[in-house]
């Protein structure tokens, strides 16, 4: 029995040996006593510049994808205004047998001034693309830039606009371009300042009918599909729909006239690949037809990079090359060579 109370009470004693010491020796702060004293955390500086370099990798690396896939959308909504217009010309040309007149005019050649009564194709198809109000707002004993059809004429439609083209142009006043804060800065080399007055309010587009294959004023006479006082049906177009050029883009220019406005605001040729004219109202030198800076013309063009897009004869849209044979192209813009297209062109 007393062999037990001896055990008994040194189970009650602490151990002070060794082992004991060891295990207070290791014995450690409060976890939240131990993490003030360490002070808070934070970025070293190499960190910092480590992060603003990846970042500034990201951005570069995704930057040029973001601008592809805004200028595809872009493309895409050209596109969709080419389908528009080309089915617009498909059932103006199924009412009437013909495709509508380039320009209306009692005499030509055309001249690249708001002299004329000028009324564009654009104005023909008006009622074939839901813009039948504006159609019958507009005053047909008058001229495009008549006073009468100012309401008309400065109305902007957004089917005629490619967003390509800086977003659209505003309204044009005088002989300005005014878009953004940018003004015209000078014209086609030869041609004194087009002075349109300050009253001649006009509203700008993209798109210009295809009138002849090669630099020429616009005229009766021309081998395109829409001309001055033109009546060609889609049986003239012995070339075939699919290798005629019916629209194509080009970009807002000097002098331009509006989309109301039968001259080369709506009217184009091929007598040069897309973009060769130049872009924002800088276009390279032209020899005018008959000498007269006036009756220049000039062709396609774009701000989609590469080329441009066209809307052929058989409603479909082509992106054309600005790299094409010029050849290949002047036979694009004539509805009747009888020559042999290349395939792919």
């Amino acid at each position: 029995m007393n062999t037990n109370r001896s055990l008994a009470l040194q189970s009650r004693v602490p151990f002070t040996g060794r082992r004991s010491k060891t295990r207070l020796g290791r014995a450690r702060l409060p976890r939240r006593l131990d993490c003030s004293l360490r002070g808070p955390g934070g970025f070293t500086l190499v960190e910092l510049l480590v992060v603003i370099a990846i970042i500034g990798i990201l951005i570069a690396l995704l930057l040029p994808a973001v601008q592809a896939a805004r200028e595809a959308a872009r493309r895409t909504q050209c596109v969709n205004n080419l389908v528009q217009l080309g089915l617009a010309l498909h059932h103006y040309e199924s009412a009437f047998e013909v495709l509508p007149p380039g320009s209306i005019n009692d005499t030509g050649p055309i001249k690249n001034e708001p002299k004329g009564y000028h009324m564009s194709w654009l104005v023909q198809i008006l009622p074939y693309i839901e813009e039948a109000v504006t159609f019958r707002h507009i005053d047909f004993s008058a001229s495009a830039y008549d006073v009468k059809n100012e309401p008309v004429r400065t109305l902007t439609i957004h089917a005629f606009l490619c967003p390509s083209d800086n977003g659209g142009w505003s309204v044009l006043q005088g002989s300005e371009l005014e878009q953004n804060g940018h003004e015209e800065q000078s014209g086609r080399e030869g041609e004194p300042p087009l002075d349109l007055g300050p009253a001649l309010r006009r509203a700008a587009g993209n798109y210009a009918a295809c009138h002849h294959d090669v630099e020429a004023s616009i005229d009766v006479d021309n081998h395109g599909v829409m001309f001055l006082n033109s009546r060609v049906g889609l049986r003239d177009i012995s070339d075939g729909t699919t290798h005629t050029i019916f629209v194509g883009e080009k970009i807002v220019e000097y002098g331009d006239l509006g989309w109301m406005s039968g001259t080369r605001a709506t009217l184009r040729n091929t007598g040069s690949p897309p973009n060769a004219t130049g872009t924002m109202g800088v276009p390279v030198p032209l020899a005018p037809p008959r000498g007269n800076p006036l009756l220049a013309v000039g062709g396609f063009s774009s701000n989609h990079p590469g080329g441009g897009n066209f809307v052929m004869g058989d409603g479909a849209v082509r992106f054309v090359s600005e790299s094409i044979d010029p050849k290949v192209f002047q036979q694009l813009g004539h509805r009747a060579d009888g020559k042999l297209m290349p395939r792919g062109w």
